[in-house]
């Protein structure tokens, strides 16, 4: 197995042209992350996709992993109908990751043939780097702590690292909701330091984990975000990898925080 891209991507409905109209050329940068993402995958396409959205289905106190044989970008609800796209769900893998966690972790197993936005955005701005990949989506537990979010991906890396595929891990998140007035969330002085807290961690491989995990609990339920759960997940997936950290964007135009990052990795038998 190798886990071909790593890369932690914004959702924002915006990125969408259709859907962001004049307001999509206001997020260029994240937009060129987007296709530097995409040019990854296609230059080392994946067998799998595995996406973690923060918005599936409704569950606090369990992880859930959409096992549907095919599920469908649907935008509808942000008044955009594109052309039906419909991905392959990976059936057997995620047997395998339901049978290798649950008896560690509660695990709750959906059948949701249409994609929640978390998973839909980005799959749908990937979509011409896809190819014929599966895709399955995990979301976090929400209620669980930030250290059973880590354990629980360490423990999804030892299922991913036994397949013989090669597979693309994608943390979907945003950073504070509460950057601005006119922010969804309201404003909090708060949500620009805890941005900055996470970029700053993440670029130091040897303690992200660490430092992350002991982030203060007020500055992370003022900061209002939707991405520190997804990363957690992703950061337990590659813990037995060395990796570099590459921020390829992070804008605050429309008062949240979207942040993307590339997680270049290597085993510790290789150089960089």
């Amino acid at each position: 197995m190798a886990l071909t891209t790593v890369a932690l991507l914004p959702h924002s409905p915006l990125l969408i042209p259709e859907i962001g109209r004049a307001n999509y050329s206001f997020l260029a940068k994240t937009v060129a992350a987007y296709e530097e993402i995409a040019n990854t995958l296609k230059a080392e396409p994946a067998d799998t996709v595995v996406i973690i959205s923060p918005h599936s289905a409704p569950q606090t106190d369990a992880f859930i992993i959409n096992i549907a044989p095919e599920m469908e970008i649907n935008l509808k609800d942000f008044g955009f109908i594109p052309p039906k796209t419909v991905l392959n769900g990976n059936a057997f893998l995620a047997d395998q990751i339901k049978e290798t966690l649950r008896p560690n972790f509660p695990i709750k197993l959906i059948s949701d043939n249409i994609l929640d936005h978390g998973s839909a955005i980005p799959l749908y701005l990937l979509k011409s780097a896809l190819g014929q990949a599966k895709i399955i989506v995990i979301s976090p537990a929400d209620n669980l702590s930030l250290q059973e979010q880590w354990n629980f991906g360490e423990k999804l890396g030892t299922v991913l690292a036994a397949s013989p595929k090669k597979i693309a891990l994608i943390a979907s998140g945003d950073m504070s909701h509460r950057l601005k007035k006119k922010s969804p969330g309201g404003y909090s002085p708060k949500g620009a330091k805890f941005d900055n807290k996470l970029i700053e961690y993440l670029s130091d491989p040897t303690d992200a984990s660490a430092n992350i995990l002991k982030m203060d609990a007020n500055l992370i339920k003022d900061a209002g975000e939707c991405g520190l759960r997804p990363v957690l997940i992703l950061l337990g997936v590659i813990n037995g990898f060395k990796w570099q950290p590459e921020v390829l964007s992070y804008q605050t135009d429309f008062g949240i925080g979207y942040l993307a990052m590339n997680f270049k990795l290597w085993t510790p038998s290789q150089t960089s």
